[in-house]
């Protein structure tokens, strides 16, 4: 089989590579860049994707004896993730700009191209399993990347590798020690690749400038001000610098975000439980669900799970009912659909309230 080896130039990649290599594949190396300014990306630990981090991409394809590439994605990820990210925050929503990249670049962008050139698929290092075509959880909880691969498509998935399903993040790092990859101990990366200070509220402030608006209640009452609805989201404690304290000192935290009207609206914990979640556009990762069914559902990246009974609309919308109430369940993010440890796909959440308010 001849496959392509996306290699970011971190642990994880690296031995999804040799493992292919191992796999006695046709195996090519190739690292995407992603930025018009590569350096400008990442500072450290932070990110993804730099200068540094196709050096040591290209050294790993070194030990592994596989030709490498550097194939540049600037533009389409511009477009597709960062341009994508700015417009959701802008309009209130909270979009996962990794689940994007997954969605736009690695698996629709890079993936197109491998196929066009004649590979027969793409090996990732996600922390996930592919069994009979059907998409898994790892077996290393801590680092399963399920959550944001399950926006792929059937079709998509089978052209997909995911060597490391099997191992936890510390038999990788182990395994690539072993091998002499002197990625072996490089710290994971984190936060937003595309911003390097990891100060979100100020890169979107310089995208969008600055909108100042009220921090209101759920009774309209102004408790604050603010520079710029699109800095906020659902859940959110910190840095809202309200001048009104809560009714017995209560911590408050953002309810919902306001474009129109420009105002952040916040409130108790009790308030941000929902148990009723509208989403659009499903996308199934095997065969699409027709009819109405249980399952469990994610509704964050890193979030809790929750049983759920779905209801599918004709109009292609689609509706969580939760056993028990989630905290923090924001416009744009994805709500994952689970059999047990197998994806069944994933939806865009539109909407949530609670409608039970059994205590």
């Amino acid at each position: 089989m001849r496959v392509l080896a996306a290699m970011s130039g971190g642990v994880d990649s690296a031995v999804a590579a040799a493992r292919a290599v191992d796999a006695g594949w046709d195996v090519t190396g190739v690292h995407l860049a992603l930025s018009r300014q590569p350096a400008t990306l990442r500072t450290g630990s932070r990110g993804c994707c730099s200068v540094e981090d196709s050096h040591d991409a290209r050294r790993s394809a070194d030990v592994l004896g596989i030709p490498f590439y550097i194939w540049d994605f600037a533009e389409r990820f511009q477009a597709e993730v960062i341009d994508d990210f700015v417009a959701e925050y802008e309009v209130g929503h909270t979009p996962n700009p990794c689940l994007r990249c997954n969605e736009k670049i690695k698996f629709a962008a890079l993936l197109d191209k491998a196929l066009a050139l004649g590979f027969d698929a793409v090996v990732t290092g996600h922390h996930a399993k592919l069994i009979d075509g059907q998409l898994m959880r790892s077996v290393d909880a801590g680092k399963d990347q399920s959550y944001v691969l399950a926006v792929l498509t059937a079709e998509q998935l089978s052209h997909a590798v995911f060597p490391l399903g099997d191992s936890t993040k510390d038999q990788v790092r182990a395994e690539a020690a072993q091998r002499g990859l002197a990625v072996a101990d490089k710290p994971d990366s984190h936060d937003i690749c595309f911003i390097a200070d990891g100060n979100t509220q100020g890169f979107l402030q310089k995208q969008l400038g600055e909108r100042p608006g009220d921090i209101v209640d759920s009774s309209g009452a102004v408790l604050g001000a603010h520079s710029g609805a699109f800095g906020f989201t659902v859940g959110q404690r910190k840095g809202l610098n309200l001048t009104t304290p809560a009714p017995g000192g209560e911590p408050r935290y953002v309810l919902s975000i306001q474009p129109k009207s420009n105002t952040v609206v916040v409130g108790s914990a009790r308030d941000l439980e929902v148990d009723l979640v509208c989403c659009a556009r499903p996308v199934w990762t095997s065969s699409a669900l027709t009819a109405d069914f249980e399952c469990l559902v994610q509704l964050r990246a890193h979030g809790m799970v929750s049983g759920a009974a779905i209801t599918l609309a004709a109009d292609g919308q689609l509706v969580a009912r939760l056993t028990e109430p989630q905290r923090g369940v924001a416009p744009g993010q994805a709500l994952v659909m689970y059999d047990g440890d197998r994806v069944l796909g994933s939806a865009t959440i539109t909407s949530a309230e609670r409608v039970c308010m059994t205590a």
